[in-house]
Parts: C-alpha cells; structure tokens; sequence
C-alpha cells in the first residue's frame, strides 16, 4: 500500500485542499489521524463533501478533539491522552493519503510531534507550502527536519498566487522537485477538486 503523508510548513496552508486533489489524482483513500477543531468543522467532514464516496474511503481519525488547537492541549481539555501506539495505519487497497494536524512539529504530547508518529510510516512526503512573511524560513525548516529523519519526499505544492522569488530559493536551497501549484478559488467543491486533480494527472507519486 502506497502511503502519501501531507505535511504543511505551517497550519491554515492549504493541506486539506491539497490531500483531496491528491486523492483523486492517485485513486486513493483519506485519513487524518489526529483532528483538532471539530466544534468549527472537521477536515474529515470537509473531505467526504469533497471526495466521491463511491470512488473513496474516507477513514475516521484515532482521535478527534473539539477545540481548534495543537493535540496535545486539545486533550488536556477533555482529560484525555493522546497514544501514539494505539494508531493504526487503516489497511487498504488503495493508496492512502495522510494529511498531519498541522506542521512536522506541533504537539501531540509532551514528548512527541507529528514527524515521530509519521516517519514511521515509511510514507512519501508532500509539503505544502503558502507565501506570507516567513514562509521561506517554515518550508526550508520543514524540508531540512525531514531530511534529518531520512523519509522520502515527493516535492512541494505551493497554494496561493505564485510568488517567483521565494519560490526559486525555496526550490533551489531544499533541491526538493516543485509538484504543483493550487490558485486562489472563489469556492472549492468536489467539481474544483477533479478539476484540479485532472491538472495533476502527472504528478510523479507512484
């Protein structure tokens, strides 16, 4: 089973977007482990009104909290514990695409971050990355912390309108391959989503 972990070099970048094209692009399945935020509306949620159901499986999280905040506090405010070895991998016979509650980094204990639960799951990786002011510090961090942990890395898909300059030291500082790129959308819905998926057809992941 193909395994494509989604990554963001921050939160609100664009990961859940980029997770359903890549979905239908590869045929495959969702899952989010871990979701924070259900009392606003869950990235699950927003995926099975994204996907065709009848092509997809949408698989529930391990553990899914109320409050829109990093795992690790979102737990504390329901007396609850987050355990990494009760997460297990769905089996499927599709590619599975993995998007993590937010960047590499954040929180889902004390003592453990997303890149300890994902890099074990010998998945290649997808980092998404948006321009704003320290954009380019948070995607060459994301990219060089992944490397330090020796996962495989697809490329970047940049969500926004294209900025050249940060794009090329981006590119050219990580040598990471450029994978695609999602344009600002009035609206998104399943429609956008083959669409774009349609447009990436020969994104080089399996």
């Amino acid at each position: 089973m193909q395994r494509i972990i989604v990554t963001g070099c921050g939160t609100e970048v664009g990961k859940t977007v980029v997770a359903a094209i890549l979905t239908v692009c590869v045929g495959g399945d969702y899952w989010k482990p871990i979701e924070c935020g259900e009392e606003i509306e869950s990235d699950t949620a927003v995926m099975k009104k994204l996907l065709d159901l009848s092509k997809h499986t949408v698989h529930a999280p391990a553990y899914s909290f109320q409050a829109p905040l990093s795992p690790h506090h979102a737990a504390r405010l329901e007396n609850r514990a987050i355990a990494l070895s009760s997460i297990i991998v769905p089996e499927t016979q599709r590619p599975l695409i993995i998007e993590t509650a937010g960047g590499i980094f954040v929180p889902l204990t004390t003592q453990s971050m997303n890149i300890d639960l994902c890099a074990s799951w010998a998945g290649l990786w997808v980092v998404v990355s948006r321009h704003y002011l320290g954009s380019i510090n948070h995607t060459l961090l994301t990219v060089h912390a992944l490397k330090e942990r020796g996962v495989s890395i697809a490329g970047i898909v940049f969500n926004g309108e294209p900025n050249p300059d940060s794009e090329a030291a981006i590119l050219e500082i990580s040598q990471v391959p450029y994978l695609g790129r999602v344009l600002p959308l009035p609206y998104i819905n399943h429609e956008t989503i083959e669409r774009l998926a349609q447009q990436w057809s020969g994104i080089p992941l399996l």
